[in-house]
C-alpha cells in the first residue's frame, strides 16, 4: 500500500509539472489563459510595461527626411586649371609612354550641394561650391540633370543662387519660421558627403548666432554636431518637420571629416540674400568707410570708457561718407539709427542693413562727451576686409 501511494504522488507531481510548464509556455494549447498564479509568475519574471500609446511610438525621422530629401540637389563643377608644361613635352619618346597628361590645359573637378528654393529653377548653395566654375551640372533626387547657370554671388556670405531650365515642377522647400529655432533643436542635414550619395544626419542646434570665426565677412552661424563633411557644403539643415532652418557651409576639423562642430547660414539671411540676387544679380548693402576695433577692458581704461560695448574707429577712409560727416579717428560709435552697437561685428550688421543713399544718425562718444552726425550712406564696395565698413 506504501509503494502504490508513492507511485501515485510521484505522478500528480509529474502531471502538474508538465501542466505547468505547457501552462507558462504554450498556453494556447490549453484553449485557454494562463492560470492565475502562472500569470503571476511570469510579471515577476519579466515584467511588462503598460501598453500605452507612448510605448508603442518608435522616435523616427522619415517623414521630415521624405519631405526635403527630393529638394536637395548634388552639384558637380569643374574649371580649366592652366599647368605648367613639362620641359620633355616635346619629346617624342616622352609623349609615347606619357601623352599628353603633362602639356596643356588640365581640369579640376568640385563636388557640392545645394537646395531647390522655387519650382521654376531656382537653387540655393554656397558661392565657394561655384566659384570660377566655369560647368555646373545639378542632379536631382529622382536622377534627373540640368546645366546650372549662376544667377548671382555673394562672397560676403558665402552664398550663390544658381538656375536651371526646368518644366516648373521642381520640388521647392519649405522654409522654416525666422528665428523659430532654439539650443536643444533637433536638426538634419542633408547632402552629398563625400559623393556618396544623398545622406541624411541628425543632430541638436549647439549654439545660435556664433561670430567671429574668420569663414565670412558676415557671420550669425548655426552651430550642431549633426555630421556635415565635403560635400554637403551648400546643402539644407532642416528642424524635425523638413523645414529649412540653414545653408550647411563649413565645419571645424582638423582632419577633413566632421568632429561635431558644423556652421549653417541661418534661413533668414540666406532668404534676404537669394531674393536681393534674384531680383538684381547682386546684393547691395550699406558701408560708411570707417575701420573698426573691438574695445579690450585694457582700451576702455586708457579711454576712460564706461564699458566695453561699441566700437573704437580705428581709421576713416578720406573722402567716405564718415569722413564727410566728421567722424573721427578714436570716436566710439555707440549706436546706429537708434540701434545700439556691441562690437564691430555688430557695427558692420548694422551698417550694412542701412540703404544707400540714406541719411542716418550715427551716435558717438568723443573725449567723453556723446554726439550725434548725421551720415550719407554710400554703397559698400565688393569683398571688403572683416572688420573694415
Amino acid at each position: 500500500m506504501h509503494r502504490l501511494w508513492l507511485i501515485f504522488a510521484q505522478a500528480v507531481t509529474v502531471s502538474v509539472a508538465v501542466l505547468f510548464v505547457v501552462t507558462t509556455l504554450k498556453p494556447d494549447w490549453l484553449g485557454g489563459q494562463p492560470m492565475p498564479a502562472v500569470v503571476a509568475f511570469q510579471e515577476a519574471v519579466a515584467p511588462t510595461a503598460p501598453a500605452t500609446p507612448d510605448t508603442r511610438k518608435v522616435v523616427s525621422y522619415a517623414d521630415a527626411a521624405k519631405k526635403t530629401l527630393p529638394s536637395v540637389v548634388h552639384i558637380y563643377t569643374s574649371k580649366e586649371v592652366k599647368t605648367p608644361r613639362h620641359p620633355f613635352a616635346d619629346d617624342p619618346v616622352f609623349r609615347y609612354f606619357f601623352g599628353d597628361r603633362f602639356g596643356g590645359p588640365q581640369r579640376q573637378s568640385g563636388l557640392g550641394s545645394g537646395v531647390i528654393v522655387s519650382a521654376d529653377g531656382y537653387v540655393l548653395t554656397n558661392n565657394h561650391v561655384v566659384e570660377n566654375m566655369d560647368e555646373i551640372e545639378v542632379a536631382t533626387n529622382d536622377g534627373r540633370r540640368f546645366r546650372g547657370r549662376v544667377v548671382g554671388t555673394d562672397p560676403e556670405t558665402d552664398l550663390a543662387v544658381l538656375q536651371v531650365k526646368s518644366d516648373g515642377k521642381l520640388p521647392a522647400v519649405t522654409f522654416a519660421a525666422t528665428e523659430s529655432l532654439r539650443v536643444g533643436d533637433v536638426v538634419l542635414a542633408i547632402g552629398n558627403p563625400f559623393g556618396v550619395g544623398q545622406t541624411v544626419t541628425h543632430g541638436i542646434v549647439s549654439a545660435l548666432g556664433r561670430t567671429q570665426l574668420g569663414i565670412n565677412a558676415f557671420e550669425n552661424f548655426i552651430q550642431t554636431d549633426a555630421a556635415i563633411n565635403p560635400g554637403n557644403s551648400g546643402g539644407a539643415l532642416t528642424d524635425s518637420s523638413g523645414n529649412l532652418v540653414g545653408i550647411n557651409t563649413a565645419i571645424y576639423s582638423q582632419s577633413g571629416g566632421s568632429l561635431g562642430i558644423g556652421f549653417a547660414i541661418p534661413v533668414s539671411i540666406a532668404r534676404t540674400v537669394m531674393e536681393q540676387i534674384i531680383q538684381s544679380g547682386s546684393v547691395t548693402r550699406g558701408w560708411i568707410g570707417v575701420e573698426a576695433q573691438e574695445i579690450t577692458q585694457e582700451l576702455a581704461e586708457s579711454f576712460k570708457l564706461p564699458a566695453t560695448e561699441g566700437a573704437i574707429i580705428a581709421g576713416v577712409m578720406r573722402g567716405s561718407p564718415a569722413d564727410r560727416a566728421g567722424i573721427r579717428p578714436g570716436d566710439v560709435l555707440v549706436a546706429v539709427a537708434g540701434k545700439p552697437v556691441k562690437n564691430p561685428q555688430s557695427m558692420l550688421e548694422l551698417i550694412a542693413g542701412l540703404s544707400p543713399g540714406t541719411t542716418t544718425p550715427f551716435r558717438l562718444r568723443r573725449e567723453a562727451k556723446e554726439l550725434e552726425v548725421s551720415v550719407n550712406i554710400g554703397k559698400r564696395p565688393p569683398m571688403q576686409r572683416n572688420n573694415r565698413e
